[in-house]
């Protein structure tokens, strides 16, 4: 594939989805793109897939609106051009941008426990870039804003270089761009965080993209039992194809689904994955798990008012709770690594597309995601 550094320091002008207020169909749009500056990449989007956190704040239900806004963020592409300071990449480069970062200089990023970088960690709020605290997307002089130092849902964007994984150029770019958030999100909550041994019992708590992925971790750790729980039983057939193996319906019980889950696991399953954001999710996937080893992992965002209260005695009895951001995976070092599970025909990413859309007909995305339709749409940038 050619480079696009013929554009160097120069505005482009492209085609851009931009959302000018809460809620409203997006309106594609020409946009000024200005060159990167100091640490910043600008790239070429193929790409893109939507994502709950754009719907989300796209709605701005209870938030402080930042608009007109450029979404977007599970994307891959190639890199155009790179700003000052900028060495590890080069226009042409294959690439996953990431919502959140890895500067490879603070405390966060030198940790081996870690990927909470201190300087690119998420930040939903701010529409602009660090280096001036400026927009790079513009009409008419007048500044659009970014989300979540990403905004895929242009031909063209501006990044801050630790938000850029540089990953295989033989991976195809419209399968591995779901990689960017919520695949890997639930991948490495079991990987990485639950860590479940081969032939082990895993309980998933949602099946949404976010909990299919992390049985797909299950799967692939060689669990025996993967156990899907959610409230809407229409989920468990497709959960099969993602080696789950059986199904609760908590609904379908007049007691607490833990109870009902030591039951049936002789005690507890040994880890247990929180895919919801319900609190009294988040309570059962810790209470469900087996004392003396069992390991629940938190993923879903909880409500600002919620509380977590449970028995201090199942802390005592050697159950141990945790949480996970990203999956623990540090973007620009290991996303390259995820993407080589799916190369190595160990990943499975196509299970999790379920439709495609040309750029021009991105509301649809909107419409199926809203509609609970599919777990992924993959959005062709050049159609």
């Amino acid at each position: 594939m050619s480079t696009c550094s013929s554009t160097e320091g120069q505005v482009i002008r492209c085609k851009a989805a931009v959302a000018w207020g809460p809620g409203k169909p997006l309106v594609i749009e020409e946009v000024e793109v200005a060159p990167p500056q100091a640490m910043e990449v600008r790239l070429k989007i193929l790409f893109t897939s939507l994502c709950h956190t754009d719907v989300y704040f796209w709605e701005a239900k209870g938030q402080t609106p930042v608009f007109p806004r450029i979404f977007g963020h599970e994307a891959a592409g190639i890199v155009e051009s790179v700003g000052e300071g900028v060495t590890e990449l080069k226009p042409g480069d294959h690439v996953l941008p990431v919502f959140t970062g890895e500067c490879k200089e603070c405390r966060h990023c030198k940790s081996e426990e870690s990927n909470m970088c201190d300087l690119l960690r998420i930040n939903t709020d701010r529409g602009v870039m660090l280096n001036d605290g400026k927009s790079r997307f513009s009409i008419n002089g007048k500044p659009i804003y970014h989300f979540v130092g990403t905004s895929t849902f242009s031909e063209y964007t501006v990044v801050h270089v630790g938000c850029v994984a540089k990953i295989n150029p033989e991976a195809p770019l419209d399968k591995v761009c779901v990689l960017s958030c919520g695949i890997s999100t639930g991948l490495g909550a079991t990987l990485n965080v639950a860590k479940p041994t081969k032939g082990s019992t895993v309980a998933i708590f949602g099946l949404g993209a976010v909990g299919l992925a992390a049985a797909e971790g299950a799967r692939i750790a060689g669990a025996s039992r993967i156990i899907g729980v959610d409230l809407n039983s229409n989920r468990f057939e497709e959960a099969k194809k993602f080696g789950v193996t059986e199904f609760v319906n908590p609904k379908d019980y007049n007691k607490p689904v833990q109870e009902v889950l030591a039951e049936i696991t002789d005690g507890g399953v040994d880890r247990s994955i929180e895919c919801t954001g319900s609190i009294n999710a988040m309570i059962s996937a810790f209470e469900c798990v087996h004392d003396g080893w069992g390991v629940a992992v938190l993923v879903g965002v909880p409500n600002k008012d919620d509380a977590f209260r449970t028995h201090p005695i199942n802390v005592l009895n050697e159950k141990t709770l945790k949480g996970t951001f990203f999956g623990n995976y540090k973007p620009r070092t290991d996303l390259p690594s995820v993407v080589e599970k799916y190369m190595n025909k160990e990943l499975e990413l196509e299970k999790f597309i379920t439709h495609e859309v040309p750029f021009s007909e991105i509301n649809k995305a909107f419409e199926y995601m809203l509609k609970g339709e599919g777990l992924r749409c993959i959005i062709h940038m050049g159609a």
